[in-house]
C-alpha cells in the first residue's frame, strides 16, 4: 500500500534536493493538502542526527502551524521572517536517503480507519493541541530527546493525512507518555541534578 503521505513527502524532498527552497515555498506547495504534510516535513529531520541550529526555526514553524489548527484554520500561514528561512539542500538529500525506513514503518501501521473520529472538526483542533504541546517539548532544552516528540508529531500528522482515527488514538497515548517522560527528565536535569549519577549506577 502506498500512502498519500509517502508520495507527497517524497516529491517535496526531491524538489528540495534540487534547489534550496524557503519554508514559505514549502507551504505554498503543501497548502492544498493541508497543515499535516507541512508539519511532517518540518519535524522529519529530527528523527535522524542533524546539524545544530534547526530546532528553533523548524520547531517554531511547527508550533505556529499547530496553533492555527487549534484555531480551526485550514490554510497554513507563517510570519515572513520564518517563511524566508531556506530549507537546506543537503538536509533534503539526507532525508531522502533515510526516508525509505520511515515510510516502510508507516505503510505497515497507517490506513483509513475510524473515519468518524478522523474527520471530526473537534478532533482536528485537538490534534493541533497535541502537536503544539509536542512541538514545545521538541524545542525544550532537554538534551538528546528530539526524536521522542518527533515520533508523536509524525503519528498525528500521518494519521490526519490518511484519515486514520485509530492511529490518532495511538498518537494521543504517545503524547501522554512523552509528557510523563519529559516531566521526569526535566525534574532530573533541572531540579534534582544530583540524581543523575545514581541513574547510571
Amino acid at each position: 500500500m502506498h500512502l498519500k503521505f509517502s508520495q507527497d513527502i517524497k516529491l517535496l524532498l526531491q524538489r528540495l534536493a534540487e534547489q534550496p527552497l524557503s519554508l514559505g515555498d514549502v507551504l505554498a506547495e503543501t497548502s492544498e493538502r493541508g497543515f499535516s504534510l507541512a508539519i511532517a516535513l518540518l519535524v522529519l529531520p529530527f528523527l535522524f542526527p542533524m546539524p545544530p541550529g534547526l530546532t528553533g526555526p523548524f520547531g517554531g514553524a511547527c508550533l505556529i502551524l499547530s496553533v492555527q489548527m487549534i484555531l480551526g484554520r485550514r490554510s497554513p500561514w507563517l510570519p515572513r521572517k520564518i517563511a524566508k528561512y531556506k530549507f537546506p539542500r543537503s538536509l533534503a538529500q539526507i532525508l531522502l536517503q533515510n526516508l525509505r525506513r520511515v515510510i516502510g514503518i508507516l505503510e505497515i501501521i497507517a490506513r483509513p480507519r475510524l473515519s468518524k473520529i478522523a474527520e471530526n472538526a473537534l478532533v482536528w483542533r485537538f490534534n493541533g493541541l497535541c502537536i503544539s504541546w509536542l512541538a514545545v517539548l521538541l524545542i525544550s532544552p532537554v538534551p538528546l530527546t528530539n526524536p521522542i516528540p518527533t515520533i508523536g508529531i509524525l503519528l498525528l500528522a500521518v494519521a490526519t493525512i490518511e484519515s486514520d482515527g485509530l492511529l490518532m488514538c495511538v498518537g494521543y497515548i504517545f503524547t501522554v507518555l512523552t509528557t510523563l517522560l519529559f516531566a521526569f527528565l526535566g525534574y532530573v536535569f533541572f531540579i534534582a541534578p544530583s540524581l543523575i549519577p545514581a541513574l547510571w549506577q
